[in-house]
C-alpha cells in the first residue's frame, strides 16, 4: 500500500502586516521573502512603494503591473507598500487597489504596512485588511513590547545573538530608551529597532565580556523626553520614590532650566484646571480653555489634579520660584551642582508627597 506525500504548505502571497514596532515588522518582510526564495528556489525582488495621494492613479498601475507580471525566470516581485492610506482614499482609487489582490501571479507577493499609533486596536485600513483577509492572506498585529516585556525582548535578543548581560542590565536598556514611560501617547514605533542598535554598540564596546548596567548608563543616551513626561506624571501622581528615581536620572542629562520649566508648566496646569473643575466648568471646555487638544491628557491632569488641594499647589510653585533662584546663581542661594540636586529632590519630597508622608 502507498501513501501519498502531504504536499508542504505554501506561504501566502498577500500580508497585511500592522502595529507600532517597525523592527518587528520589517524581520516579518524579510522572513517572507525568505520563506518565498526557499519555495520557488530564487528569493523575489524587493519593491517598495509608498502611498502618495497626487500620485495614486499611477501609483496604483505601477503596482498592478508587478503583481500580475509572471517571473520567467528567477523570483518574482515582492511589492511592500508603506503609508497605504492616500492610495484608498477615493472611491475609483480603492476599487483599483482592491482589484490587485487578486491579479498577484504565481512567485509575486503583496505586503502592506501599516504604521498605526500605539495603543491601536485596529488597522488605520480596516476595510483593506479584511479585503487581505478575505484573499486568504495574513493579518498580523507587531505590538513593541512595553515597560518589563521590553526588558524581556532586550533579553531574548541578546540570547539569540549569543550576547552576555549581567543582572539588571536587560532594564537600565529598557529603562534607558524610554521603555518604562507608561503613557499612551509615546511614540514607540522605533524602539525595539533603537534596542537592536544600542545592543550592537554594547557588544562591540564588552566583545566577549557581559554587559552591564554600568555600561548601559556609560553609553546609551537617556531617552530625555518620554522620562520627563514620566517624571511630571509621578509629581502629578504624587508617586514620590517613582519621582526620585526618574529625577536623579533626568539631572544627569537634563539641564536644570528645563526641569523647572515642566515642573512650573504640570504644576500651574493642576492649579489652574482644578479651580476651573470646582467652580463646575466641564472638563472638555476647560481642557480648550486651556489648549489642551488632547482627551487622554485632559483625563489623566483631572486625576492628578484631584490628588491635591489648591494651597499645596501654590506652596510648590512657590518652592519652584526658591529652586529657579538657585539654579540662576542668585546672591545666597547655593550655587555648587551638589546643592542643587539636593534642592531638587527635597521640593520632590516636600511638595509632591502627601501630608503624612513629608519628611520631618
Amino acid at each position: 500500500m502507498t501513501t501519498r506525500a502531504t504536499p508542504p504548505a505554501t506561504t501566502s502571497p498577500l500580508a497585511y502586516f500592522w502595529g507600532d514596532d517597525e523592527l518587528a515588522a520589517s524581520r516579518a518582510v524579510e522572513a517572507l521573502q525568505a520563506a518565498l526564495g526557499a519555495e520557488t528556489g530564487s528569493p523575489p525582488e524587493r519593491w517598495d512603494l509608498r502611498g502618495d495621494r497626487n500620485h495614486a492613479p499611477e501609483l496604483i498601475a505601477r503596482l498592478r503591473e508587478r503583481v500580475a507580471t509572471p517571473a520567467m525566470f528567477g523570483g518574482g516581485s515582492l511589492v511592500v507598500v508603506t503609508n497605504p492610506g492616500p492610495l484608498v482614499q477615493a472611491t475609483e482609487h480603492r476599487t483599483a487597489f482592491l482589484a490587485a489582490l487578486g491579479l498577484t501571479a504565481p512567485g509575486n507577493a503583496l505586503v502592506i504596512l501599516d504604521a498605526t499609533q500605539s495603543g491601536a486596536r485596529a488597522p488605520s485600513q480596516k476595510r483593506l485588511a479584511d479585503a487581505v483577509a478575505a484573499a486568504g492572506g495574513a493579518i498580523r498585529k507587531y505590538e513593541s513590547p512595553r515597560r518589563g516585556a521590553l526588558a524581556g525582548w532586550i533579553e531574548a535578543e541578546a540570547k539569540q545573538r549569543n550576547l552576555q548581560l549581567a543582572a539588571g542590565t536587560a532594564r537600565a536598556l529598557a529603562e534607558r530608551i524610554g521603555g518604562f514611560v507608561d503613557l499612551n501617547d509615546v511614540e514607540r514605533r522605533h524602539q525595539t529597532r533603537i534596542a537592536s542598535m544600542e545592543l550592537d554598540k554594547l557588544a562591540l564596546y564588552r566583545g566577549s565580556a557581559a554587559i552591564t548596567a554600568d555600561d548601559v548608563k556609560a553609553l546609551v543616551a537617556e531617552a530625555v523626553p518620554g522620562s520627563v513626561w514620566a517624571f511630571t506624571d509621578a509629581i502629578g501622581e504624587r508617586r514620590v520614590v517613582a519621582a526620585l528615581a526618574l529625577l536623579e536620572r533626568l539631572l544627569d542629562g537634563t539641564p536644570e532650566p528645563v526641569l523647572l520649566a515642566v515642573l512650573h508648566r504640570r504644576v500651574r496646569e493642576l492649579l489652574e484646571l482644578g479651580d476651573r473643575l470646582a467652580e463646575g466648568e466641564r472638563l472638555a471646555a476647560a481642557a480648550r480653555a486651556m489648549g489642551i487638544a488632547s482627551d487622554f491628557r485632559a483625563q489623566t491632569l483631572a486625576g492628578q489634579a484631584k490628588l491635591w488641594t489648591a494651597a499645596e499647589l501654590t506652596a510648590a510653585l512657590d518652592g519652584l520660584v526658591e529652586l529657579d533662584a538657585m539654579v540662576k546663581g542668585a546672591p545666597g542661594s547655593g550655587q555648587d551642582e551638589a546643592q542643587r540636586r539636593l534642592a531638587f529632590s527635597l521640593w520632590v519630597m516636600d511638595h509632591a508627597a502627601r501630608a503624612g508622608q513629608r519628611r520631618a
